[in-house]
């Protein structure tokens, strides 16, 4: 039987996810201890980036409040001056690769935990924040969501993407501060269902 050609064959779109957690062993392979590299980690910022150093850290949880094992969270930002860098050079001259990587599921909480720097704020008039994407499995489409600084009251007022927000959902964008032994952490949970649930982004 001869074989189609890729003119003659209609595949359709590759979907962005099916059902089964393989995300795990093929982006973090490293996290999970499997014998192969990992383009990206959860280390972000490198020991020259720009800004506060902090530790972005969460759970992924169900619709009872449960944390799941098996979620894979990427997220990218600026460095603490508002910039991305535009090539892999630039990427390591200033220290900052703007996207990382983690899974939920080698932490003894099941917390996903970036070593980052607190972000600027790109535009005038936008409020530092960090762009999330949850991956997991039976998810068939990621989820897009933002995060936003407990301490950063001012501009997260001004912010046109929050403002579109409901008043009473944005605190689920929001992540708070902490500061223990020097390390300063910002911490939020994505809750994926619930009465609390953590507002998505359609993007």
């Amino acid at each position: 039987m001869p074989l189609m050609t890729a003119q003659e064959a209609d595949f359709g779109q590759t979907p962005s996810q099916t059902v089964g957690p393989y995300f795990a062993y093929g982006l973090t392979a490293t996290q999970y201890g499997y014998d192969f590299n990992q383009p990206f980690d959860a280390a972000v910022a490198l020991d020259n980036a720009a800004g506060e150093r902090i530790r972005l850290e969460g759970r992924v949880l169900d619709g009872d409040g449960n944390p799941i094992g098996d979620a894979l969270v990427e997220i990218s930002q600026a460095d603490g001056e508002g910039r991305y860098p535009q090539t892999p050079a630039e990427a390591r001259e200033m220290g900052f690769r703007a996207f990382g990587r983690a899974g939920t599921g080698t932490d003894p909480q099941n917390r996903f935990v970036f070593h980052t720097v607190k972000p600027g704020a790109e535009t005038p008039g936008e409020a530092p924040h960090i762009n999330v994407i949850v991956l997991m499995r039976g998810l068939l489409l990621h989820a897009f969501t933002r995060v936003y600084f407990s301490d950063e009251a001012e501009a997260n007022a001004k912010d046109a993407v929050l403002a579109s927000v409901p008043a009473d959902r944005r605190h689920t964008l929001i992540a708070q501060r902490t500061e223990r032994g020097g390390v300063v952490s910002y911490r939020i949970d994505i809750r994926m269902q619930g009465a609390d649930e953590t507002v998505f982004f359609d993007v």
